[in-house]
């Protein structure tokens, strides 16, 4: 598949003696700070890279936020601590946290803190008893983000920023249009705005990248793929049989090869580069070579249960709220055995009861950005296909910016902008996190950390 309870008054007067003032150096110790903070818990400590100090935490969390009684769970969070004072940096995946301390693109520009948090119903940050409808929507997850900036406040009183890659670029956006006063600016990296499905992905896809060529060697494995299946499914199988692969969801094992087939192009330009298209394979080769080359693109086992299990909160909440591109596959028709059927409900077990899809959520969003949206940085990849459908500054925007990666993928960041464009943004960045400005792109390396974060560059399930 393609890829607001606040914290009372009386909690924050608790933990507000521990924040730092402009005439004192830290008062505490940061682990003695985060003891104070009502909900949460220090899971541990890890090691850090020097100058920072590195903590898994969870913090209680209402079910419903707006049924308190329903009962609480707790949410996994990270905390990458540099100083008291320094600039704080909300960051989801969208998914699962990364338990690895690393630093998004903007927390190493601004040298700052990083809060990170898990998307709530991501294992294990579950609710018990479940209640898909009530308490898997955008607001929610928004509230719970709200809940935690709010009480991470007490302990940093700086300049709060919100950032994330991809659905937490989408998360990152929805959270400051239900919250817009709780972080002084929003950086969302690659974050589709999916409001209608009105052909945009197709017409994208048709004509992405420079290279005609390079579009019709993709279209040609796929059909040669589907029209050998029984050779790659073959491969599957004995591949499946080794990893105890099972599919329920999706059916057969067939039907999850012919989903993946279909996504492989979108796949394809999701991740890759035009420069790969020198390594796709031409119709007749050998099996076991196509069979690698979907290894590497969008597996033919991707569709397994086994596979599918962690992303069930994403396929749920793109059948009810977020929306999915359409299937770019009207080329295959004539070999498809399961048309019509590649789509996010597929994916979703029986036993979770999916609503009717609520078209007035992503409307709000994408109306909220062209009239309300302030101190905002889109960036995008040209080649990206979630970039077919990019959130869109209108007349209402104030001191916000979008720009594109020449030929960028689904990684695609500032750093990789034409260098006026990345200083430009750069200092729009440190602009709203109360910095001086730098002469250029400069993100701060620290030893010890990978050059660009883990959750913002890690590959979704294909089509994500």
């Amino acid at each position: 598949m393609r890829r607001l309870l606040s914290i009372s008054l009386l909690s924050l007067a608790m933990v507000a003696p521990l924040a730092p003032t402009a005439q004192a150096a830290e008062p505490v110790d940061i682990k003695v700070a985060l003891q104070g903070i009502p909900g949460l818990t220090i899971v541990k400590e890890d090691p850090a890279p020097a100058g920072f100090r590195f903590f898994e935490l969870t913090f209680t969390q209402p079910a419903d936020h707006r049924h308190p009684s329903a009962g609480t769970f707790q949410q996994r969070f990270t905390l990458l601590h540099r100083d008291f004072s320094a600039p704080t940096m909300a960051f989801t995946s969208g998914y699962n946290v990364s338990t690895a301390p690393n630093r998004s693109e903007p927390t190493q520009i601004v040298n700052g803190n990083q809060l990170s948090m898990e998307y709530r119903y991501f294992t294990p940050s579950r609710p018990e008893p479940e209640n898909w409808s009530q308490q898997l929507t955008i607001w929610q997850a928004a509230a719970d983000e709200h809940d935690a900036v709010q009480a991470f406040k007490a302990i940093y009183p700086g300049k709060w920023l919100a950032t994330g890659g991809s659905k937490g670029g989408m998360t990152a956006t929805y959270y400051r249009r239900f919250f817009p006063s709780d972080v002084d600016a929003t950086i969302p990296y690659v974050a589709p705005n999916e409001v209608v499905r009105d052909g945009s992905f197709n017409r994208f896809l048709a004509r992405v990248g420079t290279d005609p060529a390079c579009r019709d060697s993709l279209k040609a494995l796929q059909r040669d793929a589907l029209t050998r299946r029984s050779e790659l499914g073959a491969l599957a199988a004995a591949d499946s049989a080794k990893k105890g692969y099972t599919y329920t969801s999706v059916g057969s094992l067939d039907a999850g090869l012919e989903f993946s087939v279909i996504d492989s192009y979108f796949a394809f330009w999701q991740y890759q580069t035009q420069a790969d298209c020198a390594t796709v394979p031409t119709p007749g080769a050998p099996a076991a070579q196509l069979y690698a080359w979907f290894e590497k693109v969008d597996s033919l086992t991707g569709y397994a249960d086994q596979e599918l299990f962690g992303f069930v909160p994403y396929y749920y909440q793109a059948a009810v709220q977020l929306n999915a591109p359409e299937t770019y596959d009207s080329y295959l028709r004539d070999l498809l055995r399961y048309p019509g059927q590649d789509q996010p409900r597929t994916f979703v077990p029986r036993s979770v009861k999916i609503p009717p899809f609520q078209p007035f959520a992503m409307a709000d969003i994408d109306l909220w950005v062209k009239t309300h949206a302030s101190q905002f940085l889109f960036i995008y990849g040209a080649n990206d296909p979630w970039g077919a459908m990019p959130f869109a500054l209108g007349p209402g925007s104030r001191d916000s910016y979008r720009y594109f990666v020449p030929g960028g993928n689904h990684g695609s960041r500032i750093s990789q902008l034409p260098a006026a464009q990345s200083a430009a943004a750069t200092a729009a960045i440190r602009r709203w996190a109360g910095l001086p400005a730098t002469a250029s792109f400069q993100p701060h390396a620290t030893a010890g950390f990978p050059l660009f974060d883990a959750d913002l560059s890690q590959l979704d399930h294909p089509r994500l």
